[in-house]
């Protein structure tokens, strides 16, 4: 399998794009049959933004300590911490796909002049980065799942990992003031 996908990382992306952006936009506009997904206690589902946020926050910390890391020659420990980024980002989706695909997406309880020239903008530029980090992030990580640490650097990986790297934490961030918009402030 491994070797399917190292031959084939830009296809096995553009695959993983798809089916990720299927499931985000079916949740967030319901098209899923209700019935299909179990339910949890409201509790719970009232803790899952409030625990996103947090994630977001780790999210951020291990990005950032991971580009530190390889800036500083520490490729073991730079694996580990995207590795761990990537791992945060998936609990992420799979807390808001549910929580989403249950309730829809949250309205903004504020003034409607703040929803329209700070809260909609905010939330497009988070979602723009959320999508398009998404092939950026599978194309790194699936490169440095199926090679060698002396084969990456022949490869984009650096440079696509860059690109990801600042997406996926402006997204995050953006994240954090769509759920301070939505939990705190208002």
């Amino acid at each position: 399998m491994q070797a399917q996908v190292r031959e084939h990382v830009p296809a096995v992306t553009a695959v993983l794009t798809v089916v990720s952006l299927i499931l985000v936009f079916g949740a967030a506009l319901q098209a899923f049959p209700q019935e299909a997904i179990p339910t949890a206690p409201e509790w719970a589902l009232d803790a899952i933004p409030h625990l996103n946020a947090a994630v977001s926050a780790v999210a951020i910390v291990t990005i950032l300590a991971g580009v530190r890391a390889i800036r500083a020659g520490e490729i073991e420990r730079h694996r580990r911490l995207m590795t761990a980024s990537f791992a945060l980002f998936a609990g992420f989706l799979v807390m808001y796909l549910y929580r989403v695909a249950l309730l829809g997406p949250s309205s903004f309880p504020g003034p409607e002049t703040i929803e329209l020239y700070v809260y909609l903008p905010i939330l497009a530029v988070h979602i723009l980065l959320a999508v398009l980090s998404l092939p950026f992030v599978y194309y790194a990580l699936l490169l440095a799942a199926t090679r060698s640490i002396h084969e990456l650097p022949k490869t984009n990986h650096a440079r696509v990992g860059r690109i990801a790297a600042t997406l996926w934490t402006i997204s995050f961030a953006g994240g954090i003031v769509i759920y301070l918009m939505l939990y705190v402030l208002f």
